[in-house]
């Protein structure tokens, strides 16, 4: 899921936000404690673009009719794979410059393995 995102967001920000002689830049951010039962990664992508900033929907019905209005469309159902995987997504002015930082949040359940793993049988003899 987070590969998705990254590169749903990424895609975005080579169609729509590109400029000339501009790149875009991606971040990774892991929001979580390192010992909590869940992982929260935020992934930004900032563009150099600003005039389009886009927003999450503001209902489910918009959600839901829109994409479907064409079906043999090859496009623009980005923002709505990002807000159907993402627990959150955004978009804010990017800070240092022109253009904008499209953000989402996914919180996955992080899996934890014994600090000592207790062996036995002829393997676990010293040598």
């Amino acid at each position: 899921m987070l590969s998705l995102l990254v590169s749903e967001l990424a895609t975005n920000a080579v169609i729509h936000g590109h400029v000339t002689g501009r790149d875009f830049r991606v971040h990774l951010l892991a929001l979580s404690a390192p010992d909590a039962a869940t992982l929260t990664i935020r992934v930004e992508v900032t563009d150099t673009r600003g005039d389009r900033l886009s927003e999450p929907s503001a209902t489910p019905a918009a959600r839901a009719g829109e994409p479907a209005a064409d079906s043999a469309r090859t496009g623009g159902r980005g923002l709505f794979l990002i807000e159907a995987l993402a627990d959150r997504w955004g978009c804010v002015p990017r800070p240092d410059g022109p253009g904008k930082t499209v953000w989402a949040e996914y919180t996955a359940t992080t899996v934890t393995t014994p600090a000592t793993v207790a062996r036995s049988g002829p393997s676990a003899a010293p040598s």
